[in-house]
């Protein structure tokens, strides 16, 4: 099969330039801040704290990653991230595809207002304003010596977005086949698990993967509430602590150490699951 080669106008050159260096511009920005960690973690605390025009290390230094591992309790903080994690993207896993067949399926009284409300919250971010209340409603219920109070906070903050996916996939799906399902003598939970539930499969996935990075990234949520528990605190919260590590001085190296080490997980879900990713949010897009 021949190849075609297809002739651009100038302007059209000059339009893919632009686009390709504002890309190029957005790649090396995004970038460098890992790269930066990264090799970072190589070098000795001084020539970080010194600084100098050459992100490579002068001098590498492997120890940054031995003394990290051993002056953080690297194993238990990486227990409570993956939990935190995965008790994150179950809730919103759970949440989002309940509430979104719902909201597509069900008519109730007040449903198009509760779902403007949804929507609206998307766009609102009340931020460390909420933590004071939402700490003192966990002492109430007794639930702040625990990392399940952080999980269910930390879900809770992405709902509208993926309910919103989640009701515009459910809104593709042919009525028929819940009318078939009906005749059938199928309810309407049991419509949702037998029938919508496997079609969600592919937005199922990108809410999966978005929702186990929050909770794998939840910073200020573990923080506050591992306060007076350094042994629930996640690798995001753990990590911070080594720049405390040094004589006196910001171990900076250290830190960046423990930063590369606590990146890897998320790095490996994610390439193994970046197709469903990039396939679901776009089926969710278009079909929302």
């Amino acid at each position: 099969m021949e190849k075609t080669h297809a002739v651009y106008s100038t302007k059209t050159k000059i339009v893919r330039l632009i686009i390709w260096l504002f890309l190029a511009f957005v790649a090396v920005i995004t970038i460098f801040p890992v790269c930066y960690v990264i090799f970072g973690s190589f070098k000795d605390n001084k020539e970080l704290l010194v600084g100098g025009s050459s992100i490579l290390p002068q001098k590498w230094v492997f120890d940054n990653y031995v003394q990290a591992w051993k002056q953080a309790n690297f194993a238990t903080y990486t227990m409570n991230s993956v939990f935190l994690s995965l008790a994150v993207m179950l809730i919103s896993l759970i949440n989002a595809s309940m509430a979104g067949y719902v909201f597509a399926r069900k008519n109730f009284k007040g449903k198009e207002l509760l779902y403007m409300l949804f929507v609206a919250f998307m766009f609102i971010n009340v931020g460390s304003v909420s933590l004071r209340p939402l700490f003192e409603l966990a002492v109430k219920l007794k639930m702040n010596k625990s990392l399940l109070a952080v999980a269910i906070i930390s879900a809770g903050g992405g709902q509208a977005t993926f309910i919103f996916l989640c009701r515009g996939f459910v809104n593709s799906v042919p009525k028929e086949l819940d009318e078939a399902a009906k005749m059938d003598g199928c309810g309407f939970f049991r419509i949702y698990y037998q029938i919508i539930l496997p079609m969600l499969k592919p937005i199922l996935a990108t809410i999966a993967l978005l929702s186990f990075r929050q909770g794998w990234n939840e910073y200020i949520l573990p923080l506050v509430f591992t306060m007076t528990n350094d042994k629930l605190r996640p690798l995001t919260v753990g990590v911070n602590m080594l720049k405390n590590a040094g004589d006196g001085t910001a171990a900076w190296n250290i830190m960046f150490a423990g930063a590369t080490i606590s990146i890897v997980p998320i790095l490996i879900v994610y390439c193994c699951f970046s197709r469903f990713f990039m396939g679901g949010l776009t089926a969710g897009a278009v079909k929302g």
